[in-house]
């Protein structure tokens, strides 16, 4: 196949989608020009993303947590030119911000206002060896199990459940497949998890560090991006030897024929599809499924070939799939300070700090300061999301979920126990909190059975293939950007003959230092 005479159709403009325009480009020799990147947004970058200004107030909807095995994820972004130095590229900008300021958190978890101490996972012997235990079981055995299924109910009020759950956004009733992926691809972690370690971020927010550096890439070497144009469906030529997509249908009943040399990458599925800004005095409002342009779009494709994924088992459990999380912008230091010296870290080098008595379990994370490029000198930002946005606070006699920005912030200070240090500054005017709704945040980890994320090449595609965090990646964990940048990958080397192997996932489960140190840490 001749590839300067293929077109290529990228259905969705987040990460996945831009990685795979990179590689069509570095790797399969595609013409820039032709490759169309379809996005029915005004904006790219999808999940990845960042917004506002000082005086609307900034709005990041959720974080992404990196770390050194990321081979895919820092591979793709060794070619694309920092923003601010062009001779670096965004890895290096990256590394060199992570040296700067290393994670060492040191108030990880509170109670009563009061840092817990860390030291200890509290875990009993019995949830021990439960943890062991499925770390060697097969996931062919835990298809449609929640975690709740493996450990007792005590595990649950453990500091490690606490830590876990916090960082990477599992329910009690999430998959335990996808639990037990998280254990054996981040072992290396389990020891310094209590405080962060090994936890890497980018310079500023993701969007400006990430794909704004990569969008901009993309369109001098002359790729198109064609904003607002949202697919509803896909027509396909299916049998059981060749599977091949025929046509794109647009919302504006514009079409696409696929001719025989080109190709579809659909991202299918979006944790943050149909998510709602609320603001200062307004709650954010929760959609359903039939807003979401992604989830539908999938379901039309499922019903055609039961090779392409079941999307019901993730979107259609919305109580069970949401959180919301919130962004505060304070024209003051205040707040940044007490934390600050209350933490004993300085911005950039703590995360998340958790409420284990918030009913809403609450955490929040100050970044490094600014998170913008464009955030004055004078102007703070963070961020903080709540898991259980269906229970009334503790203060606040509300559902997080009914909660403004400004009710959110009062709960906020009276858990850190500074409602009268924080009330003249309120008061003031120069404090903003924007609440988000994200109805299937957490779709990713509902537990499931094997098929239902299609492989990212179904078996027998010619000319298609999925991407993104609802596709299958054996043995990596969604909610990461690099599962995202993976199926990429996985896309442009198995249609393409590039001649080039997907990166191998760094299994450290395979080093025996990390498993030694897990056990420890467990055991402590």
């Amino acid at each position: 196949m001749k590839t300067e005479d293929s077109k290529v159709y990228i259905i969705g403009s987040g990460i996945a989608g831009l990685a795979s325009a990179v590689y069509l480009l570095k790797d399969a020799r595609v013409v820039a020009e032709n490759i169309h990147i379809l996005e029915k947004d005004s904006i790219a970058g999808g999940a990845t993303d960042g917004a506002g200004n000082p005086e609307q107030g900034y709005v990041v909807r959720g974080g992404r947590m990196h770390e050194m095995h990321y081979e895919c994820y820092w591979e793709l972004l060794s070619h694309i030119p920092s923003l601010e130095d062009p001779n670096i590229s965004v890895r290096d900008e990256s590394y060199e911000f992570n040296q700067r300021f290393v994670s060492n958190a040191q108030a990880r978890l509170l109670k009563d206002g009061k840092k817990l101490d860390v030291s200890s996972y509290e875990l009993s012997f019995s949830q021990q060896l439960d943890f062991i235990k499925l770390t060697y079981v097969s996931e062919e055995s835990l298809e449609n199990k929640a975690i709740e299924d493996w450990f007792d109910k005590d595990f649950f009020e453990t500091k490690f459940w606490y830590i876990w759950s916090t960082m990477f956004a599992f329910q009690k009733y999430s998959s335990l497949a996808e639990m037990r992926r998280y254990m054996k691809r981040f072992i290396h972690l389990v020891d310094g998890l209590p405080k962060l370690g090994g936890v890497m971020r980018t310079k500023y927010n993701q969007y400006d560090s990430v794909i704004r550096p990569m969008k901009k890439y993309l369109e001098e070497k002359g790729v198109k991006f064609e904003m607002g144009k949202e697919v509803v469906d896909i027509d396909f030529n299916l049998s059981n030897d060749d599977k091949t997509a025929t046509l794109i249908h647009l919302k504006n009943k514009d079409q696409i024929v696929l001719r025989k040399n080109d190709f579809v990458f659909i991202t299918n599925g979006s944790i943050t599809e149909s998510s709602d800004n609320g603001s200062w005095e307004r709650a954010a409002v929760l959609k359903s499924v039939e807003d979401s342009g992604s989830w539908m779009l999938w379901k039309k494709l499922a019903k055609k070939d039961s090779s392409f994924g079941n999307p019901s088992v993730f979107c259609d459990n919305i109580d069970l799939q949401k959180w919301y999380s919130f962004t505060a912008t304070m024209k003051d230091s205040t707040f940044h300070d007490y934390m600050e010296n209350f933490s004993g870290n300085v911005d950039g080098t703590g995360g998340l700090v958790t409420m284990t008595d918030s009913n809403w379990l609450m955490s929040i994370v100050i970044a490094r300061q600014p998170h913008f490029p464009n955030q004055p000198n004078d102007v703070k930002i963070f961020w903080g999301y709540g898991l259980y946005p269906d229970r009334k606070g503790n203060y606040i006699d509300k559902t997080m979920a009914e909660c403004n920005g400004a009710e959110i912030l009062e709960e906020l200070y009276y858990h850190l126990k500074i409602q009268d240090l924080m009330k003249p500054i309120t008061e003031s005017g120069k404090v903003n909190c924007i609440p988000v709704s994200m109805p299937f945040i957490d779709s990713l980890f509902m537990p499931r059975n094997i098929g239902d994320r299609p492989n990212v090449i179904p078996k027998a595609a010619r000319n298609f293939a999925f991407l993104g965090q609802f596709a299958e990646a054996p043995k990596d964990c969604v909610f990461t950007v690099e599962y995202s940048v993976r199926t990429a990958q996985m896309a442009v080397y198995g249609l393409f003959n590039t001649e080039k192997e997907v990166h191998p996932m760094y299994e450290s489960t395979h080093n025996p230092k990390y498993l030694l140190d897990a056990l420890i840490a467990i055991s402590r």
